[in-house]
């Protein structure tokens, strides 16, 4: 992903569309929709092989910044902060991959240890590490969590849920988690809890990265969509409507190996994920 700017996050379950689609649709060239990408203007998620995905509503914005480019004459700067102050984008840093990736920087600055010790101890190189603390790129949930036990933390702390959740938590005061291109995890209750529900939406080809475990136990419904997930090595595929619970100490990844977006109920106790 880009820095700068970061569109707004969608509502639609539409099956996403790649980047030559979205071109015919939006009446520009596919160079120009990355160019726009590079100012951070589209933001599009990521398959595992790189293809960029966009839903309904990216489509949506790209035809409102070609019609200011064409009508008003804009340039894709202008655009930007037009489309900034009409509140249809806002700047990366509101989200939490600032939050991140300053939150990682200061766990290691306090230990006074380099990139190079955390990248080797955890398992992934330098320049992955390096682009996550400064909030470049988003870590897998498998990458989180491997992080989050090197620092003894866990997920939760990336979520920043200080306090407690009321009873009723509506959607726009969810935690919102992005763990890695495609994968967006919404906390829907936090606090002084004994289970950690949430709600994960999976692009199509996104999923965990590599295997990961730790204590407690899960349970997940399928409210949309499909899921894969491996426990140990065997593998199951789990359709709308299927329920799946596992010890959370066997290994296990997952995917969406749809063409749609995957919505999750994930139930995680006691809330050590």
């Amino acid at each position: 992903m880009q820095p700068g700017v970061q569109v707004m996050k969608p509502t639609s379950a539409e099956p996403y569309l790649k980047i030559g689609d979205v071109a015919k649709k939006v009446g520009v060239s596919p160079s120009v929709i990355r160019s726009w990408e590079s100012l951070g203007l589209a933001r599009p998620r990521r398959t595992e092989s790189k293809y960029r995905l966009y839903t309904a509503d990216d489509v949506k914005l790209l035809k409102r910044a070609r019609f200011l480019r064409k009508v008003r004459g804009l340039n894709a700067a202008a655009i930007v902060q037009l489309l900034k102050r009409e509140g249809k984008v806002h700047p990366a840093g509101d989200g939490n991959a600032g939050a991140i990736g300053a939150h990682l920087r200061q766990l290691r600055a306090r230990r006074r240890l380099s990139l190079a010790q955390v990248a080797q101890a955890v398992g992934i190189s330098v320049g992955f590490l390096s682009a996550l603390e400064r909030s470049q790129m988003s870590g897998s949930v498998g990458t989180l969590r491997k992080l989050a036990r090197f620092y003894k933390k866990n997920i939760l702390d990336f979520f920043n849920a200080s306090g407690a959740s009321g009873r009723q938590v509506r959607p726009a005061e969810r935690k919102v988690l992005e763990a890695g291109a495609g994968v967006r995890m919404e906390l829907l209750a936090w606090g002084n809890t004994v289970m950690e529900p949430h709600l994960f939406r999976i692009a199509p080809e996104a999923g965990s990265g590599d295997p990961y475990a730790h204590e407690g136990e899960e349970f997940i419904y399928i409210l949309r969509g499909d899921l894969e997930i491996t426990l140990d090595g065997e593998e199951y595929r789990l359709k709308s409507g299927d329920s799946f619970y596992f010890e959370s100490a066997t290994p296990h990844r997952w995917k969406n190996p749809g063409r749609r977006e995957t919505w999750v109920l994930w139930v995680n106790t006691p809330p050590t994920f």
